[in-house]
């Protein structure tokens, strides 16, 4: 019923809303029904109850919670079909209930939202969770009244200068009772309030047409995070469907592009302001699908510092502090992400996909070890790192957990660390001079006297 009446929203992996070009998120709200008063018999609104309401630029977005909502999913109300938002009307039986906005939504003939609708119907959102209501409301106003979804663009700024001419001629002279602007000089503690004032009036100018200027560069700035989004995703569309075509140098121009472009920016982040108390959750939410492409790229384990540089470079100004990303990467247990956040025996705590296995990494590093060079001199941790895929700081923690495991043995020198392939499960407790003409140890036995 409600796939037919409003929209579906596509989610991503981690239950956060696909936004369209442009569209921004601007408050959350939870514990929220939608639902319309009128009989249902006339207009069959879908009754949602308890979900999230995410107001954005162009829609209201309504997701569901699968664990108290008859209805699953996500919908949209998109703003461009409210034809009025009602006010708030506040009265003694409104402080005991919960809080209510109606809007009018309009409606094609077959029954479908729509801004071109020839009938209508009154929906009301019920607030019966946590939130201001009188701020949601605000939002809703500004964002309808804004129309962003119609795309017009910026206005063309307009520049005025209001500087001053000096009169030649025609003005009295810069004496007496007169300045040189023809108006009467103002001598005394009446002209030094009009200088003060003359240099007040003067600064607040200053002051706006900077502000003026900071925002016309940061509607820019926008711009242009808007487009490398635009170019990010053609490029990975059309990496896929010109593999064949693309010979090695066009590959890895298409490469450094896109990885370039993934860091220029988040063009809707999470903010306490628009988020309220469930901003830990939705940051959480936005950062496990942030981390998907750097994973990928990684060899599927990252360093928490790293992504706390990555992510915080791709907000911009909305920066987040090391506390409020360790706090979202703790909920991720509560969610279903395929990401989790790990700590190794050092304390070095990282970011890894729940697909990447120890098992097949301490696989390659067993292969590796086993080499005849690596078996005579060992490995150190550039080295697994190269045969690994990931920094040299993340193969060390995997030779130290292969260590942990019983796989490896480290000598410390003034060289670092270095790893070999542990001998001792090799061992014949009864025997200690027995050397076996098979398994592990016999293999490193004729890798050191081989000739070199």
């Amino acid at each position: 019923m409600s796939g037919n009446f409003l929209p579906p929203v596509q989610l991503t992996a981690s239950g956060r809303p696909v936004l369209q070009r442009n569209e921004i998120e601007c408050f959350y709200l939870s514990s929220v029904d939608l639902i319309s008063e009128d009989e249902p018999t006339t207009i069959p609104f879908p009754n949602l109850k308890s979900g999230l309401l995410i107001l954005t630029s162009h829609r209201l977005l309504w997701i569901s919670d699968s664990s108290s909502s008859e209805i699953t999913g996500a919908f949209a109300v998109p703003l461009a079909a409210i034809s009025h938002i009602f006010s708030h009307k506040k009265s003694i039986k409104s402080m005991f209930a919960s809080p209510r906005i109606r809007f009018q939504l309009s409606l094609t003939p077959d029954g479908r939202v729509s801004g071109h609708g020839l009938r209508s119907v009154v929906a009301t959102i019920v607030l019966r969770g946590k939130g201001d209501c009188d701020a949601f409301l605000t939002k809703f106003w500004e964002n309808w009244r804004a129309r962003a979804w119609e795309d017009d663009g910026p206005a063309p700024g307009s520049s005025s200068g209001s500087g001053f001419s000096s009169n030649s001629g025609s003005a009295p002279a810069s004496s007496g009772i007169y300045s040189s602007d023809g108006t009467v000089r103002m001598v005394g503690v009446a002209g030094i309030l009009r200088k003060e004032q003359e240099m007040w009036e003067s600064t607040d100018k200053s002051l706006q047409d900077a502000f003026q200027d900071l925002n016309a560069l940061m509607s820019k700035a926008k711009e242009m995070v808007m487009l490398a989004e635009k170019m990010r995703q053609k490029l990975l569309s059309g990496s896929t469907s010109q593999t064949n075509a693309s010979n090695d140098e066009e590959m890895g121009t298409k490469e450094e592009m896109q990885d370039w472009l993934l860091s220029v920016g988040i063009i809707s982040p999470v903010t306490k302001e628009s988020a309220g108390a469930m901003y830990h959750q939705q940051l959480s939410r936005q950062l496990a699908d942030f981390v998907k492409v750097p994973l990928e790229r990684a060899g599927g384990i990252v360093n928490l510092i790293d992504i706390y540089c990555l992510f915080n470079r791709a907000r911009g100004t909305e920066l987040i502090s090391p506390d409020d990303l360790l706090q979202a990467c703790s909920l991720w247990e509560k969610f279903d992400v395929p990401v989790v956040l790990r700590k190794f025996d050092s304390g070095v705590m990282v970011i890894q996909n729940k697909s990447h296995s120890d098992e097949e990494v301490f696989t390659k590093i067993k292969v590796l070890v086993m080499k005849p060079d690596t078996l005579r001199a060992g490995i150190s941790a550039s080295d697994a790192a190269r045969t690994l895929g990931v920094a040299p700081a993340m193969a060390k923690e995997h030779l130290l957990s292969a260590e942990s495991k019983g796989l490896l043995c480290r000598d410390i020198s003034a060289d670092g660390f270095r790893f070999y392939i542990n001998l001792f499960t090799e061992i014949d407790r009864d025997d200690l001079h027995l050397v076996k003409d098979h398994g592990i140890y016999a293999t490193w036995v004729r890798a050191n006297h081989a000739p070199q």
